[in-house]
């Protein structure tokens, strides 16, 4: 059996595929090696997977693991040993979330590929490999146009008195936030992009308000600005997202990319369909 799992922070999707090539899937908690300790990941696969039943351990024969933060070879060799010893048949493969984008989105073909959630990324993808990259720089430094981004710029204009009266009515009696407390959470908090990141669903439900509107269309001008457009012959290539703000979003993220010139193909929430069909066509191992 094939095992599948693409991991984040926030959540990790699974796909399992029998020798009949039938598809089964489960959701567990989200692991991060720059967030979470090393020990969380086989506490989270054994509780929210094995132990439910849904997976037998010892017919799994490959296990494909993509995950934020799995680019480091000093990580990847730990997140493998974890996962040995959970699944003492498989052989593993360990690989970055951009590489899982890109192998769901390009079908095959040269692209590039971004990663537009709670955090970004991108990536040029040749069809087999990734062959250049702009370095993401993290919600501190960049991220523009992620959900970190949007919640950022959402908590400054409420507080900096940027917001439209009406709009800062509505966002105040909704949550009722303090200065000390939004810094509490941003700078001494667990998750700061994550927490950023949860304002964005305000964002969607104004999205009428035109203050909101520009927010996320600011945010994904500087996003293919500073991302997209500077790769080798942006304008001639496609591109492709995967992420919860690209998918709901994609109205926007479609007009700014035809005001800018250039060509947005494949959007989709979650990367984990198109691994399935890439791993059930073409094996790596």
């Amino acid at each position: 059996m094939l095992l599948i799992a693409e991991s984040g922070a926030t959540g990790t999707d699974w796909r399992l595929m029998d020798n009949e090539n039938t598809i089964h899937q489960a959701s567990t908690e989200g692991f991060n090696p720059y967030v979470h300790a090393m020990h969380h990941l086989p506490k989270m696969i054994q509780e929210g997977l094995l132990d439910s039943g849904k997976i037998s351990a010892e017919k799994v024969s490959e296990l494909y693991f993509y995950g934020a933060g799995c680019s480091e070879v000093s990580i990847v060799k730990q997140i493998k040993l974890q996962l040995s010893v959970l699944f003492p048949n498989a052989i593993i493969e360990i690989q970055h979330d951009l590489l899982a984008a890109a192998r769901a989105l390009c079908d095959g073909r040269e692209g590039i590929a971004c990663i537009l959630g709670t955090g970004v990324n991108s990536c040029l993808y040749d069809g087999q490999q990734i062959v250049e990259h702009i370095p993401a720089m993290g919600y501190a430094m960049a991220d523009e146009g992620s959900g970190a981004y949007l919640g950022k710029q959402l908590l400054n204009g409420y507080f900096r008195k940027g917001m439209p009266d009406t709009l800062a009515h509505r966002f105040q009696k909704r949550y009722n936030l303090t200065r000390a407390e939004v810094l509490e959470k941003v700078y001494r908090g667990d998750a700061p992009s994550q927490y950023m990141a949860s304002f964005s669903k305000f964002i969607f439900q104004n999205l009428k308000e035109p203050y909101c509107y520009r927010l996320v269309y600011h945010g994904f001008e500087t996003f293919f600005t500073e991302n997209i457009m500077r790769y080798t012959a942006y304008e001639q290539k496609k591109v492709h997202f995967t992420g919860s703000v690209a998918f709901y979003y994609s109205n926007i993220l479609r007009q700014v990319a035809q005001d800018k010139g250039i060509s947005v193909k494949n959007i989709t929430e979650s990367p984990i369909a198109g691994l399935a069909l890439y791993h059930r066509t073409d094996k790596t191992i």
